[in-house]
């Protein structure tokens, strides 16, 4: 693992810890926020307990704030978080609600914050760090099989020649034996 990736992983997943700790001790605080999300979800067969959802989002922020910050499953733990910020995003956050100018543009400030987190994150679910990935190894696989099923036929045909030159030698040496 580069520096870079060591230093940078543990830098982007301490607020999600940090958060996901909040979340998990004080799910309370956050009911009047999350209610009528809540209540939008129910439907969806969520269930329709604010506490419970927020204590579920801050158990995901944790988990894999966790996994990030120690490499390991980072492209995993990078979209487990990527999805948590979703909701946490739109319910936190909802500045075009806001009639009052300074709390609307702190709330955009928050929003985007937010916005350029779940970008960093998906740009971490797709690092390969410098190494191929599975679709790349997958169609390297492939071409390989080609290759060697290619090589395969051309060496039986040139064996079902040979055994040809040889059973016609045969026969004809059977013949001259004969006559």
């Amino acid at each position: 693992m580069t520096l870079v990736r060591r230093v940078a992983r543990p830098m982007l997943a301490a607020i999600f810890v940090v958060q996901g700790l909040e979340q998990l001790r004080h799910p309370s605080a956050l009911n009047a926020k999350v209610a009528p999300f809540a209540e939008k979800l129910a439907p969806l067969g969520l269930p329709n307990d604010p506490e419970l959802l927020v204590r579920a989002n801050g158990a995901a922020m944790v988990g894999g704030g966790a996994l990030l910050a120690t490499g390991r499953v980072p492209r995993v733990a990078s979209l487990v978080l990527a999805g948590a910020m979703v909701p946490t995003t739109y319910v936190g956050h909802q500045f075009w609600a806001e009639t009052d100018p300074a709390a609307k543009r702190a709330q955009r400030i928050g929003f985007l914050k937010n916005v350029g987190l779940i970008g960093g994150l998906l740009l971490a679910s797709v690092d390969t760090e410098g190494k191929p990935g599975l679709a790349y190894r997958a169609g390297l696989a492939g071409s390989s099989a080609k290759r060697t099923a290619k090589r395969a036929k051309r060496e039986a045909k040139l064996a079902t020649r040979a055994a040809r030159r040889e059973a016609k030698l045969a026969a004809t040496q059977a013949h001259d034996a004969l006559t």
